[in-house]
């Protein structure tokens, strides 16, 4: 969907990197290496950014002092312009646009195995100190999740902090109040099953 709206697949991933990562710097060759995009690509779309003013180039000595050290390469970084009007109303469409991504991640887990729970939070629905983006509760491979959560890494443009755990895991810590369990269930998530309600 986004990718009509902004009229490039490139250009939204290149908006969710900067966005979802509003400190970080980066450098052409390492922001197509993440994406998994060609350089020229990359090149373009930043150009086209930094045009409308969404990021700014930086030189190595802003960089430098930024980051409080010196650096050996004279790289071009580019970071999100904090100040570019939209900004906020950005962050909130690409949170938005992430239901659809919510669906897909669910319909692919959901084929791995017995899904008791499964609850999205973090950068899902926009809270930058969830405890986790990703909890899932039933038998799932560990090997054959991280597969999936790379793809969707990528389109989000950072990483995804995931927790898996069994039934009784989970029940057991939910009833001893757990705080990390308390953190997630009562506060901003999305939750998309639910098989647990009744269990104690």
């Amino acid at each position: 969907m986004l990718e009509q709206i902004f009229g490039s697949k490139a250009r939204v991933l290149l908006l969710r990197l900067f966005i979802n990562n509003p400190e970080k710097f980066y450098f052409v060759r390492e922001i197509a290496r993440k994406l998994d995009l060609h350089l020229n690509s990359v090149r373009r779309e930043l150009a086209n950014l930094e045009n409308i003013g969404i990021i700014e180039a930086s030189t190595k000595e802003d960089f430098e002092r930024e980051v409080e050290k010196k650096l050996k390469d004279n790289k071009k970084y580019y970071k999100l312009n904090r100040n570019f009007i939209f900004v906020d109303d950005l962050r909130s469409l690409l949170v938005k646009s992430n239901l659809i991504m919510d669906q897909s991640l669910l319909q692919k887990v959901d084929k791995m195995g017995d899904i008791y729970f499964f609850l999205l939070s973090g950068i899902f629905v926009g809270w930058e100190d969830a405890p986790a983006d990703v909890l899932v509760v039933g038998n799932v491979k560990k090997a054959n999740f991280q597969k999936v959560i790379k793809g969707f890494e990528r389109e989000l443009g950072r990483p995804i902090n995931y927790v898996i755990m069994t039934k009784s895991d989970f029940l057991y810590r939910r009833g001893l109040t757990d705080k990390f369990l308390y953190d997630l269930l009562e506060h901003k998530n999305l939750v998309l099953v639910d098989k647990l309600k009744t269990q104690k």
